[in-house]
C-alpha cells in the first residue's frame, strides 16, 4: 500500500493527499506541523481515512476531494 501511495503521489505535494477532516489530521495539527513525506505515506497506508477522497485519476492528471470543476477538467467530461 505504501508503494502504491508513493507512486500515486509521485512528484506532487503529498500534503494535498491528507484529509483535513480526519480526526488524526486535526489531533496532530498536521496543517501547522505536517509529517514528513515518508511518515505521511506510512500513516495514510495504516489509516486510509487519512487520505483525501475521492481520487480521480485520468492519465497523469489527478483530482482530489470533490470539486466539480476540477473533476470535469480532469475527467474531460
Amino acid at each position: 500500500m505504501e508503494a502504491e501511495l508513493d507512486a500515486l503521489i509521485g512528484s506532487r505535494d503529498y500534503k494535498q493527499f491528507l484529509n483535513p477532516r480526519n480526526e488524526m489530521y486535526r489531533e496532530r495539527n498536521m496543517k501547522e506541523k505536517p509529517p514528513s513525506r515518508a511518515e505521511a505515506i506510512r500513516l495514510m497506508a495504516k489509516n486510509p481515512n487519512l487520505i483525501r477522497r475521492p481520487i480521480l485519476v485520468n492519465g497523469s492528471n489527478i483530482a482530489l476531494g470533490f470539486e466539480e470543476k476540477t473533476f470535469k477538467d480532469v475527467s474531460g467530461i
